[in-house]
């Protein structure tokens, strides 16, 4: 690793449901300093989530998370002049970040509604383990099984 570890920052947990994933994901919606449309956008998906499915919001949106949440990904490694694509076991932190990432990604690409909307559409497609980022997931363990030759190559 080059340079020093940057300083872990202390997040506060969101204001409706004091939880600190939700906390982390409406700062990934986020787009220049703007949280409250950032927390508008989720409370309305996760209040659409909840009529749709007769739970809690918070709750959908956590096994939601939890079916889009890679167990291993792929990291470049340099071994003598070459690249290679080596499976690595993802920690509990980087999964949550990957997800938030590929849930986000799938909803901004889906066209003609509201941000809420397409936000609760694919969070319900991945509580149904269909969509584009249950796809991305997919995609990731399938080259991880075809590289699984490097796994050797990995450092612990």
């Amino acid at each position: 690793m080059r340079g020093k570890q940057s300083i872990k920052r202390k997040i506060l947990p969101d204001i409706k449901y004091n939880s600190l994933k939700l906390a982390k994901f409406i700062n990934y919606i986020m787009e220049r300093g703007k949280k409250t449309t950032a927390q508008k956008i989720v409370y309305g998906a996760l209040d659409i989530l909840a009529k749709q499915n007769n739970k809690e919001g918070l709750e959908v949106f956590n096994q939601a998370m939890e079916n889009i949440s890679p167990m291993v990904e792929l990291r470049s490694r340099r071994v003598g002049g070459a690249n290679y694509q080596v499976p690595v076991q993802t920690t509990e932190d980087r999964r949550f970040v990957l997800a938030s990432r590929w849930i986000i990604e799938a909803a901004r690409n889906r066209k003609g509604k509201a941000m809420a909307e397409k936000l609760a559409q694919e969070m319900t497609d991945a509580l149904n383990n269909q969509g584009l980022a249950i796809k991305k997931k997919d995609d990731v363990y399938r080259m991880a099984e075809a590289n699984k030759a490097f796994a050797h190559f990995a450092q612990y």
